[in-house]
C-alpha cells in the first residue's frame, strides 16, 4: 500500500559518509546520498543557512531532499557542514568566519564532486540564506551548471557578486517567501534585475525557514525543475520499503 511521504520519511538511497578537505587544511564532515542501483543524472551541493542560528547540514529542507530525492528524481545530494558547524554527522573544524573563509568550504566540496564526475555528474549548487551568500560569492566557477538560491538576504553578496553571474549566464533560480524576514519578492525582483537569466519566484505565504510540508513540497520541486525537469512534479506517495525518521535522536525541524 502507497505511503504519504511526510516530514520523517526516509526514503531508499545509497548514503555515505564523508570528507572534504579545504586547500586551508581543515576537514570538513558530511553526507553523500546517491539513487540506489543506477548513477543520479545530476548532482545538488547544498550550502546551509547562518551556523550561528542553527544553520547546518541536518537543516530541514536539506535533510528531506537527502532522504527524497535520490529515490524520487535519481539526483546525488552532497550535505556538509562548514567550517566550525556540528550536526549529528559531527563537528567540522575549524572556526565560523563569517563567510570570508568559507570559500575554501564551497571549493572543497565542488571539487569533490568534480573528482567524482563519472559518479557526480552535473554539479548544482543549492544555497539556503547564508548558503545563498557563499554561492553568490563563491560558486560560479566551471565546473557548476547553476544554482538554487531558497531565502537570500543579499546582505553579504554584492552587486558586483550577482554582475559574475549575469556575465556567465549560468541558470540561477531564486525562491523568495513572501513573508521573509530579509529579503521578499519585490525587492528580490528588483535586486536580481541585473542578472538577466535569474528565474525570481515567490512563494505565498512562505516564510524565512519554510517550515512545513507544503513549503517543503514547493522548494523540492523547484529544485528538481532545474537539475533533473523530467522527475517534476514528484510523487507525494511511496510504495516500497523506507525508514522513520526518530526526532527525538535528532531534534525536531
Amino acid at each position: 500500500m502507497a505511503l504519504e511521504i511526510t516530514s520523517h520519511t526516509i526514503l531508499p538511497a545509497r548514503r555515505e559518509d564523508i570528507e572534504l578537505r579545504t586547500r586551508d587544511g581543515l576537514t570538513l564532515v558530511g553526507e553523500l546520498a546517491l539513487p540506489e542501483g543506477k548513477q543520479p543524472r545530476a548532482t545538488l551541493v547544498m550550502l546551509h543557512p547562518l551556523p550561528t542560528a542553527a544553520g547546518m547540514m541536518d537543516s530541514h529542507v536539506f535533510r528531506k531532499a537527502a532522504w527524497r530525492l535520490p529515490a524520487l528524481a535519481d539526483l546525488a545530494v552532497l550535505r556538509f557542514n562548514t567550517r566550525g558547524t556540528a550536526s549529528a554527522r559531527g563537528r567540522s573544524e575549524g572556526e565560523f568566519d563569517g563567510g570570508v573563509a568559507e570559500r575554501y568550504d564551497v571549493a572543497a566540496a565542488i571539487e569533490f564532486a568534480r573528482d567524482r564526475s563519472k559518479a557526480l555528474p552535473d554539479i548544482w549548487l543549492v544555497g539556503w540564506s547564508f548558503g545563498t551568500e557563499l554561492t553568490l560569492k563563491y560558486g560560479c566557477v566551471p565546473e557548476v551548471s547553476g544554482a538554487i538560491l531558497l531565502s537570500p538576504p543579499l546582505r553579504r553578496a554584492t552587486d558586483a557578486d550577482l554582475d559574475v553571474w549575469a556575465a556567465a549566464g549560468k541558470p540561477l533560480t531564486v525562491l523568495v517567501p513572501e513573508l521573509d524576514d530579509y529579503l521578499r519578492p519585490p525587492e528580490a525582483k528588483a535586486r536580481f534585475a541585473r542578472v538577466p537569466q535569474a528565474e525570481v519566484i515567490g512563494v505565498d505565504t512562505a516564510k524565512h525557514l519554510w517550515v512545513g510540508e507544503r513549503y517543503v513540497r514547493i522548494v523540492l520541486n523547484e529544485i528538481v525543475r532545474k537539475a533533473n525537469p523530467g522527475a517534476v512534479p514528484l510523487p507525494t506517495e511511496w510504495d516500497g520499503r523506507y525508514e522513520k525518521y526518530a526526532a527525538q535522536l535528532h531534534g525536531a525541524g
